[in-house]
């Protein structure tokens, strides 16, 4: 199609699909017309909640000629297996995150969508936030000077505590670092620009886990993935310290702390879309508080800005090489972990321009 509204199809009716087709089909700029799942049945009765006409297999969705884009909802382990396949229907892909597993992978999922002219896209959405926006705008304007170093903060003693099937945060493309890191780090990148080395350290503070409610409370499973990372994180000028932990009973979560020449501005929690950002300034005396500028909505909004950017020929601001460039530099973290070693970077990329203050996910625009 090259008008009207954009066909979404929706892959995975997992507990984060109810946020998502809550936001989509409250849109008018995208119709999602069907979802897919491996359990039918599930994807048949998300359809039923939220008044999509049509529901079934991937395969199904992907011969589907309504869909354009596919908003790609499953483990971390599917996204690029499932990415290519969506590409290589013809359609364009919004990712979870992490967009890949691995380097190789995830260039060659980029690399099949520049081939066939298709685009890629991927959370997280939360740096289109309001929140987070006004945060980057005050930045910008050097409200804090220019920005030195910053504390970045995730510590909690692990999803299984309150997610009733939490395995796959502890497998290849979970723990702390691949589940949590890409909103901390895309929110620097946002402020600071593209990483150029990465120091790491840290380690699994158990070998195993037990769920901790739902039906299968009290299953034991293992833990295959580092739980703690600490992390230096160089940028051209500046500095960030990172620590992300699924080991702590002290709950630390959403801190994100950005000091410059001329202050620190608290930033808003990089997985939310609706705080404010306080600066305290040198030689000032109570911080300022700035409210969100912007608008409302949470996830889904990075498909909607991808759907529009389709439509005008523009480049979408959440693209893929953004979420490459925060992979390259989380694997380095590992690599540096392991290796006992800095680590460059191999790959950079440019900040996508902020959002207008106006832009409206509820406005018809297409």
């Amino acid at each position: 199609m090259t008008g009207g509204p954009v066909g979404v199809g929706i892959v995975g009716a997992g507990v984060i699909s109810g946020t998502y087709l809550e936001n989509l089909t409250s849109f008018p700029d995208v119709r999602v017309v069907r979802i897919a799942d491996l359990d039918t049945e599930r994807a048949a009765a998300r359809a039923a909640e939220y008044g999509v006409p049509r529901s079934g297999t991937v395969a199904e969705l992907l011969d589907d000629t309504e869909v354009e884009l596919v908003v790609n909802l499953t483990i971390p382990a599917a996204h690029v297996d499932v990415g290519l396949a969506a590409l290589d229907a013809g359609k364009h892909v919004w990712a979870e995150k992490p967009l890949a597993l691995d380097r190789q992978t995830g260039r060659k999922l980029l690399d099949r969508a520049r081939e066939k002219n298709l685009r890629v896209a991927s959370a997280p959405d939360t740096v289109l936030g309001a929140a987070l926006q006004t945060a980057r705008r005050a930045v910008d304007e050097g409200r804090i000077g220019r920005p030195l170093t910053a504390l970045a903060l995730f510590q909690v003693a692990g999803p299984e505590v309150w997610h009733p099937t939490p395995e796959f945060y502890y497998q290849p493309g979970g723990g702390p670092l691949l589940d949590m890191g890409p909103y901390y780090l895309t929110a620097l990148v946002h402020l600071l620009g593209p990483i150029r080395r990465v120091t790491g350290a840290g380690g699994r503070a158990r070998d195993t886990r037990v769920i901790g409610s739902g039906p299968r409370a009290g299953t034991e499973f293992p833990v295959l993935v580092p739980t703690t990372i600490t992390a230096l994180v160089e940028f051209e000028g500046a500095s960030a310290q990172v620590v992300l932990s699924f080991d702590s009973a002290l709950k630390r979560t959403g801190v994100v702390e950005l000091t410059g020449t001329g202050g620190t501005a608290v930033l808003p929690d990089p997985n939310r879309f609706d705080e404010p950002t306080r600066l305290h300034l040198l030689g000032g005396d109570d911080p300022e508080e700035l409210a969100p500028a912007g608008h409302a909505a949470s996830r889904g909004t990075g498909a909607l800005e991808l759907a529009r950017a389709i439509r005008a020929g523009v480049p979408e601001r959440a693209s893929g090489e953004l979420a490459y460039h925060v992979l390259d530099a989380m694997l380095a973290i590992e690599e540096s972990l392991t290796r006992g070693q800095t680590v460059d970077v191999g790959s950079s990329v440019e900040v996508p321009p902020l959002l207008p203050v106006g832009w409206d996910p509820y406005e018809k625009t297409l």
